[in-house]
């Protein structure tokens, strides 16, 4: 018996693939808020690196290299089928390759204090939560030419991923203001965690027209 994949099957079956590795890793995030010691995480105002600081670190890396590869692979399928602008497969790459340095760089345990690998993690965090969005709406128009309907699905979850990032740079101009801590003019934990299930969702739409493909 044959094991050998057809070309045109190809597309679709990595769009699946990449489908599942995102939940995957979505899905190990959500069991560490019910694993212990992490369950005694507050997911309202931690943010999820706090699991990166815990016993269950190897199950957080786990997720996010399960996302960084699903999200690999959406982009790089897209990017063989010529149907990514130069700025989308760069965009795509930050948001890889930002999943694999929080990895690699643990956030700061500000219960020992400030460490350079802790910002060079925040940093990433930010780049990789603003550059995922921001390629999904320069691919949105190419990948779903001919889907209206899924076109602007992929755009509204772009925005709204921008919005809830926005919320947050909120609270930091409001503390330069004079207002308080940044980290609780909203619930940190939660918008954090909303934001990462709305890109999330946005990345996974790139699996559509693979799905859909002759």
């Amino acid at each position: 018996m044959s094991l050998t994949v057809s070309p045109g099957r190809a597309p679709g079956l990595l769009g699946a693939g990449g489908v599942v590795a995102i939940a995957a890793g979505a899905l190990l995030v959500l069991l560490l808020q019910f694993l212990p010691p992490t369950n005694e995480i507050s997911p309202l105002r931690r943010t999820i690196s706090e699991y990166g600081l815990s016993a269950n670190k190897w199950i957080f890396n786990v997720a996010l290299l399960l996302v960084a590869l699903g999200s690999g692979v959406l982009f790089a399928v897209h990017a063989l089928r010529r149907t990514l602008p130069a700025g989308a497969l760069l965009a795509g790459a930050v948001w890889t390759v930002s999943l694999l340095v929080i990895v690699a760089f643990p956030k700061t345990d500000w219960a020992v204090g400030p460490s350079a690998g802790g910002t060079v993690h925040r940093i990433a965090s930010i780049i990789g939560f603003v550059c995922l969005p921001v390629g999904l709406l320069l691919a949105s128009g190419p990948v779903f030419a001919d889907d209206t309907p899924w076109r602007w699905i992929a755009r509204v979850l772009s925005i709204a991923s921008l919005g809830w990032f926005a919320l947050i740079l909120t609270g930091v101009v409001v503390m330069l203001a004079g207002g308080g801590p940044w980290w609780t003019f909203v619930p940190l934990g939660l918008v954090q965690r909303l934001m990462a299930l709305t890109e999330l969702l946005a990345v996974a739409t790139l699996a559509v027209p693979l799905l859909r493909s002759p």
